[in-house]
């Protein structure tokens, strides 16, 4: 969200050149800039590695098309990784026994800037949350058949752990 208030005091930004960061928005009464604000939000895979399935749901407020991940906005004094066992645990009923950053994605039609997790479940009944239409077990080898295709964000935390793990399996021969 971009300024063109001051939130504090009501008076018209202004641009002003600031440092390293170029023309932001600046209030004069405040004298102090007015950056950007986002949401952040985190996006998580959850993944029982003995069964070789991860969970993916459906959400028809988010598609009716493709599954997609366990996903939730971060509540002010909550780090991300809280957030992602979190959301693992509302949305599922699932608890999380570790997590691994995939890494940080830009959403830019929400204006967002998503976490991306891997969330290590042991496999079991699903207690879904009411933001939950349905949610199944997925062989790892169909997860991304699934979801929306490449460059979708779940697709892209998906991928990150399916390639990290079939490069780290050992050859059969």
């Amino acid at each position: 969200m971009e300024f063109q208030y001051c939130p504090h005091c009501g008076t018209k930004a202004t641009p002003k050149e600031t440092g390293d960061e170029g023309m932001v928005p600046w209030c004069p009464v405040c004298q102090q800039p007015l950056f950007p604000m986002f949401s952040a939000c985190t996006i998580t895979l959850a993944v029982d590695e003995e069964a070789g399935e991860a969970a993916l749901l459906r959400q028809s407020y988010i598609s009716t098309q493709y599954h997609n991940l366990v996903s939730g906005y971060i509540k002010p004094g909550e780090s991300a990784e809280e957030c992602a066992a979190r959301e693992v645990e509302e949305e599922l009923g699932l608890k999380a026994e570790s997590l691994t950053l995939t890494g940080t994605y830009w959403f830019g039609k929400k204006d967002m800037l998503m976490i991306g997790f891997i969330a290590r479940v042991r496999k079991q009944a699903f207690h879904l949350s009411g933001e939950v239409d349905q949610a199944a077990w997925v062989p790892l080898d169909q997860v991304l058949g699934l979801l929306h295709p490449y460059p979708a964000i779940s697709y892209r935390v998906a991928q990150s752990y399916i390639e990290h793990r079939n490069q780290a399996a050992p050859a059969t021969i």
